[in-house]
C-alpha cells in the first residue's frame, strides 16, 4: 500500500473540508492538528481551494492534505502544485485516474457500483472511495461488493459520523472514513475553532475506544484457588492466569503484587500510531497477532503509574 494511503488508514478519519474564505484556512488546519487529526481532504468546490491547500500546509507542514472533488487532469496539476499529497474524485474518470497513476499520485476515485469497481481494478487500483456511502446502501453494500472484489479496499464518505464510524471501521476492507461532521460549514463560518478541535478529539476517542479492560494481580497458589471459586459468567482460563471479570489472577506471580494494567482498543495499530505521537513507545517483541495478521496484544515500554501496561484488542 502507498505510504500516504497507509498513513490515512492509520489516522482512520479524513475530515472533508469546504472553505469559502481563505483567511480561515490556517485556523482550521491548527484546529484539526490540535484535535489529533493532521489530515484533510480539501474539496475543489470553491474558487480558493488551491490557495486554501497552500495556506493549510504553510500553517501546519506536518498535515497530509489531499484534494477532493477533482474532475480532470488540470485540477490534478493545480492540486499537486499547491502541495496536495493525494487526490479524491466523486466518480471514476479513467482519464483522470490514469493521469495520476502515470505520475505516481495516489488517487481514490468514487465508486458506487460493480461496474465502477471493475474499472478501478482494471486500472490497477486497490483502494477506492465509496461515495455517497449511506445513500448507496452503507456498510451492508460495501460488504456485499467486497465478496466478489475481495482485494479492493474502501474509504466510504457521505453520511458518516460518530454514531456509525466504529461500525464502518470494524470492517477490515475499510481503510478510513471521510466525514464533515467535525468541519461543518456552520462551524467554519462561525470560526468555532475550539469546538472543531473538541469534536475532532472526540472523533479520535470514539474511533480508538480505549478503555480500562482489567488489572493483573499476583495470585500465587492461594489466589488460584480463590479465582476458581468465584462465580461469574465472565471468565477466561489461560495457561498462567485466570481472568474473572476485570481481574486477571497471575498464578506465576507472588501474591500481593500488582502485575499489570490492560487497556482495550478497537485497533491496536491505530492506537500505537496515535500514542507514539504522544511520546509512548511499545515493545514489538511482545506483540501477538491474530489470524488476520492484526496485533491483538502488545506491552508499552513505559511503566504507567509505576506498573506494566499492555493493550489488547477489544473482543
Amino acid at each position: 500500500m502507498n505510504k500516504i494511503i497507509n498513513d490515512i488508514s492509520l489516522y482512520g478519519i479524513v475530515p472533508v473540508i469546504k472553505i469559502e474564505c481563505l483567511e480561515d484556512a490556517p485556523y482550521l488546519a491548527k484546529a484539526l492538528c490540535e484535535g489529533g487529526l493532521p489530515v484533510a481532504e480539501v474539496t475543489f468546490r470553491t474558487a480558493c481551494a488551491k490557495e486554501v491547500i497552500i495556506a493549510m500546509k504553510k500553517a501546519c507542514p506536518q498535515m497530509i492534505i489531499g484534494a477532493g472533488t477533482v474532475l480532470n487532469p488540470a485540477q490534478v496539476n493545480s492540486a499537486i502544485e499547491a502541495g496536495s499529497e493525494f487526490i479524491v474524485s466523486p466518480g471514476l474518470n479513467p482519464k483522470t485516474v490514469q493521469y495520476c497513476l502515470d505520475k505516481d499520485i495516489p488517487i481514490l476515485p468514487g465508486c458506487a457500483n460493480p461496474s465502477d469497481m471493475e474499472q478501478a481494478i482494471e486500472l490497477g487500483l486497490d483502494v477506492v472511495k465509496f461515495f455517497p456511502a449511506q445513500a448507496n446502501g452503507g456498510l451492508p453494500a460495501i460488504k456485499a461488493m467486497s465478496a466478489p472484489y475481495c482485494n479492493l479496499k474502501f474509504m466510504p464518505t457521505g453520511g458518516i459520523n460518530t454514531s456509525n464510524l466504529t461500525e464502518y471501521l470494524a470492517f477490515d476492507k475499510i481503510i478510513a472514513c471521510g466525514g464533515t461532521w467535525m468541519v461543518s460549514d456552520e462551524l467554519i463560518k462561525e470560526h468555532k475553532w475550539d469546538e472543531i478541535t473538541a469534536i475532532t478529539k472526540q472523533a479520535v476517542k470514539t474511533m480508538l475506544d480505549i478503555k480500562f479492560h482489567h488489572v493483573g494481580i499476583g495470585a500465587g497458589d492461594r489466589g488460584a484457588q480463590l479465582a476458581a471459586l468465584i462465580n461469574s459468567p465472565h471468565q477466561k482460563n489461560l495457561s498462567i492466569s485466570r481472568i474473572v471479570d476485570e481481574i486477571e489472577f497471575m498464578f506465576d506471580t507472588p501474591s500481593g503484587s500488582l502485575h499489570h494494567l490492560c487497556l482495550s482498543t478497537k485497533s491496536i495499530e491505530r492506537a500505537i500510531f496515535f500514542l507514539e505521537k504522544q511520546g509512548y513507545t511499545f515493545d514489538m517483541q511482545t506483540a501477538r497477532y491474530n489470524h488476520k495478521n492484526k496485533i491483538e496484544f502488545i506491552y508499552f515500554n513505559e511503566l504507567i503509574s509505576g506498573c506494566k501496561c499492555h493493550l489488547c484488542l477489544e473482543g
